[in-house]
């Protein structure tokens, strides 16, 4: 996807990684991205949640100036801490890096039909209630609308293992609660994922080839069509309000 000024494409990239070993080919995939986008003109940030050491887990720590009388309500603990400044230090940093960003790049191995806990707790801990979204302010409403999304994942198992009718069925519905759930509704623009099919058995030369085919995606992302999402001006009764921004 090229950068070059003047044309509608992203300017920052934040790059969200998650494997455990800095020498796998989860790493190549990642150094690749980093070239490639740096080529075109991006300004790249990369969080590479293991080597961060990133806290997976939402608790009372992430909010330092928490409310004693109270039970820890997430989302109501989010929206205070946002607006007082008392956020943990390493939330503040990933979520300034995420509303700078045009286009956020999540890559990851697919483990049990889904990411890493490490990378859903990224997730959990960083879109942040009535800073990402609220509750009328989501899909086209949502506060991340403008921004555009991309899903970069590996496999253990060959292509012939996804879509119709096969063994795992297809990866758009695996990937769902992250493309629609997270990304779709908060209101980015997701484009179809790169999946790279089984990297562990591939051999040297398949993995080249992956690596190939990884940076044409990048080089052709502004002749994909984005994902189908919901509209919702077509479901305000889903949330029993009116639609509204808020």
């Amino acid at each position: 996807m090229s950068c070059c000024v003047g044309e509608p494409v992203p300017r920052r990239v934040l790059l969200v990684s998650a494997h455990p070993e800095p020498r796998s080919f989860h790493a190549a995939l990642r150094a690749t991205a980093v070239e490639e986008l740096e080529s075109q003109g991006c300004i790249v940030t990369v969080s590479d949640l293991y080597a961060m050491r990133f806290k997976a887990t939402v608790d009372h720590s992430d909010f330092p100036a928490p409310d004693t009388h109270e039970p820890l309500n997430v989302s109501l603990a989010q929206r205070r801490s946002w607006k007082d400044g008392s956020l943990a230090a390493d939330i503040q940093t990933e979520l300034n890096h995420l509303l700078e960003a045009d286009l956020l790049l999540l890559m990851f191995p697919l483990w049990w039909f889904g990411m890493p806990a490490i990378l859903k707790g990224w997730i959990d801990r960083v879109f942040l209630s009535g800073v990402v979204y609220s509750r009328s302010a989501v899909f086209e409403l949502g506060r991340l609308a403008g921004k555009t999304a991309l899903v970069a994942v590996t496999t253990g198992a060959p292509s012939q293992a996804y879509g119709p009718n096969s063994l795992n069925g297809e990866m758009n519905d695996i990937l769902m609660p992250l493309q629609r759930g997270v990304l779709g509704f908060t209101g980015m623009q997701v484009l179809p994922p790169f999946v790279g099919y089984q990297v562990p058995y591939v051999g040297d030369e398949g993995r080249a080839d992956i690596l190939a085919e990884w940076r044409l995606y990048l080089r052709g992302m502004n002749d994909l069509v984005p994902l189908v999402m919901p509209r919702l001006a077509d479901h305000g009764d889903a949330l029993g309000v009116g639609v509204r921004a808020n």
